[in-house]
């Protein structure tokens, strides 16, 4: 049954709890001094910034989660897997962790969930039907909790981007689980687009506290696990790429940071100012601009994937063509707007980080 009424009462719940509960955490942050400094390198923001601001997410979701309280065959399993992130990321935001430390966490959340039986049994795949991974279920599964909890972690550069970014996934997926009747998923993207939205009033530009890995692993590790709830049950033709379009925005940013770092010879966790995000603000846009633009694609991107959802086979690969010819259009316009003469995607070197001198060996 979907009772609209208790819906609002518990993101109105999770909203209130987060946003209230934000400036006690800051407080917590400095106390334990989890602090983001600024960082020529990488990070440009002014003034020290506690970084323990995914704590209040998470709270204000278990706030909203505790008041509806849904039920589902591995939610136990979910929840210990989220704690694990949790605990992860709030161990990394005090005492820096190192990468194989941290990924061995995201590893060990995952393997609860898998473990449990919640997993990715089958892809469909256009064209050739309905595949199902048996053995390899266990390994894709992990690997895409993983990767999706990295992904946020990768794009959370600007303040409120990762949250708005999340918040923009979420509310794509809880409209396809209202269109699928999946109660359980629409409950869980309720409680945590309040979360995101109660933080995101201290944590847009100008941040006064950022959610650090703590909400970021959280928040990425959650998406993982509802579109695994919801949209790789979907049996409709593009249904394996719905859950990858969502969260498209971190996934290619992800992906164009690992190829980066291979080229220019560096190791994959290493931090740099590449990013779409920082490419956007060296281009001219200011930093409130930059993170519109990416919240901007991040809508496309979610309307995209519900288009997916609800159409046939014909439909979807017209509304993906359609979508490949729209992002390039989006993205020469904007270029040519801001420089007068050079495109965003026309030079992959530049959306690359890779310097004219460094050479593809």
């Amino acid at each position: 049954m979907l009772h609209i009424s208790e819906w609002i009462i518990a993101f109105i719940i999770s909203m209130l709890t987060a946003l209230l509960v934000t400036p006690v955490i800051k407080k917590l942050a400095f106390c334990l001094k989890a602090i983001d400094k600024p960082d020529n390198n990488r990070k440009n923001h002014d003034g020290d910034k506690a970084s323990l601001g995914g704590l209040a997410i998470f709270i204000g979701a278990a706030a909203g989660f505790l008041y509806l309280q849904p039920e589902h065959p591995q939610m136990s399993a979910i929840i210990i897997g989220a704690i694990i992130m949790l605990l992860t990321g709030l161990i990394d935001d005090i005492f820096e962790l190192k990468p194989y430390y941290k990924l061995f966490g995201q590893i060990a959340a995952a393997v609860v969930v898998v473990s449990s039986g919640l997993v990715i049994e089958k892809l469909t795949i256009p064209f050739w039907g309905t595949v199902y991974l048996e053995g390899l279920a266990f390994v894709i599964t992990i690997v895409w909790i993983v990767g999706a909890s990295n992904a946020i972690n990768l794009i959370d550069g600007l303040d409120g981007l990762a949250a708005g970014v999340s918040a923009i996934g979420l509310s794509s997926i809880l409209v396809m689980a209202v269109m699928d009747y999946r109660v359980v998923v629409a409950y869980l993207c309720i409680v945590l687009i309040g979360s995101c939205l109660g933080f995101l009033y201290h944590n847009f530009y100008p941040a006064k506290i950022f959610m650090g890995d703590t909400g970021a692993l959280f928040l990425g590790y959650s998406i993982a696990i509802v579109s695994m709830m919801g949209l790789f049950k979907n049996v409709a033709f593009f249904s394996f790429i719905i859950p990858i379009i969502v969260i498209a925005i971190p996934i290619f940013d992800t992906t164009l940071a690992i190829i980066r770092r291979i080229i220019n010879q560096q190791g994959i966790a290493t931090a740099d100012k590449q990013h779409i995000h920082y490419q956007l603000v060296k281009m001219g846009y200011s930093h409130r601009t930059a993170v519109l633009i990416i919240y901007a694609f991040s809508i496309f991107f979610g309307l995209l994937a519900i288009s997916f959802n609800s159409s046939t086979l014909l439909a979807s690969s017209i509304i993906f063509i359609i979508a490949l010819i729209g992002i390039q259009v989006i993205a020469e316009l904007a270029g040519i707007v801001l420089k007068g003469k050079q495109p965003i995607i026309g030079s992959m070197r530049k959306v690359l980080g890779i310097n004219k001198t460094d050479q593809i060996k």
